[in-house]
């Protein structure tokens, strides 16, 4: 029995993300560790652990959802969260890679309340400290010894393929005035929702989780995580920059076209023609136009309807939930997890 097993009360959704920081974060430090010191530094910067001197600081280190879904997933299907270390940590690290390249295409210069990894150490350093936490988060599973690890590298290069696939679809999205809903959900759901259904299925292959299970806890993630993006976006526009880190109105200022944004594109409305000049005019807009162009989506409904489709995702999530024939205790924290994920003030 270790301490990431010694958990025989049922715990909160906050809880379960302090257990699952304290129990992840010493061995991803010592994969991190294990990078080139050109590749380290910028890693350990953005993960909050040290400043661009390489000296430690208490910046904010990310909630690190994926890896409490990898390690309740492991115990939902009768495993040990212990065992599922690896998964956990692997996960963590592609998720990493995703944000510092995303950071670089999107333009962003402030993440978790600093300045993004590539607006302190350039955009190429960047990238390429990106590149390394992907290869070692495929490092970790295969020197994880599990005989699950081949199917789990698998499984998580699949939702890398995804992700990267939908990242492309988003920046695409920028350059068009014609995206449909159907092709923005799509985008979401490799974007987003692939990598988070991919981290409860490598917890629950570590957790030695028969293949419907494995299967049922990957739907359960994949649903979640396209509810977790439809209240990302929300905040995108209305989030508190205080909880958010990033400033108000950001998506905005980015013309990001966000499931809410793209709902009300396509409203056929007054607003929704008057949202379309303001979002595909030439010039930077101004915090008036920014507050304008918000009013305007909210007026098309679009806000409240993608509040409804966060909460028709969450219901359906947990009918695979349920199908997986989960561990009572790890049900009830994964279930409290998933709303937590999707909650407007995170």
């Amino acid at each position: 029995m270790t301490d990431l097993d010694a958990t025989p009360a049922r715990r909160s959704a906050r809880e379960v993300l302090s257990w699952s920081r304290a129990g992840v974060d010493p061995a991803l430090r010592t994969a991190v560790d294990r990078l080139p010191d050109s590749m380290r530094a910028i890693a350990g910067y953005h993960f909050g652990w040290w400043d661009e001197h390489g000296h430690p600081t208490g910046a904010d280190p990310g909630k690190a959802i994926r890896p409490a879904f990898a390690l309740l997933a492991a115990q939902a299907v009768g495993g040990a969260a212990a065992t599922a270390l690896p998964a956990a940590v692997a996960v963590e690290l592609v998720h990493n890679f995703s944000l510092l390249h995303d950071d670089v295409m999107d333009g962003d210069t402030t993440r978790r309340h600093r300045p993004t990894a590539w607006s302190t150490f350039g955009v190429n350093a960047a990238i390429l400290a990106g590149d390394a936490l992907l290869t070692m988060a495929l490092d970790v599973l295969a020197g994880s010894g599990h005989p699950s690890a081949a199917r789990a590298i698998r499984v998580l290069s699949d939702a890398t393929q995804r992700l990267n696939d939908g990242q492309a679809a988003d920046l695409a999205f920028e350059e068009r005035g014609d995206v449909q809903v159907g092709e923005c959900v799509r985008m979401a759901e490799n974007k987003t929702a692939a990598l988070i259904g991919a981290s409860c299925a490598v917890g629950a292959l570590f957790g030695d989780g028969r293949p419907d299970q494995v299967e049922q806890l990957r739907s359960f993630g994949e649903l979640v995580g396209l509810a977790f993006q439809f209240t990302d976006d929300l905040l995108g526009i209305w989030g508190d920059p205080a909880v958010t880190g990033k400033p108000v109105y950001s998506d905005l200022h980015n013309r990001k076209k966000s499931l809410p944004v793209v709902a009300a594109l396509a409203a056929e409305t007054a607003d929704a023609r008057e949202l379309d000049a303001l979002y595909h005019s030439d010039a930077q807009l101004t915090p008036a136009e920014l507050e304008r162009a918000a009013e305007l989506i909210e007026a098309t409904g679009a806000r409240a309807w993608s509040l409804s489709q966060a909460e028709d995702l969450l219901a359906r999530a947990r009918v695979h939930l349920r199908a997986a024939e989960p561990d009572e205790r790890a049900e009830a924290e994964l279930d409290a997890l998933a709303r937590l994920a999707t909650r407007r003030d995170h």
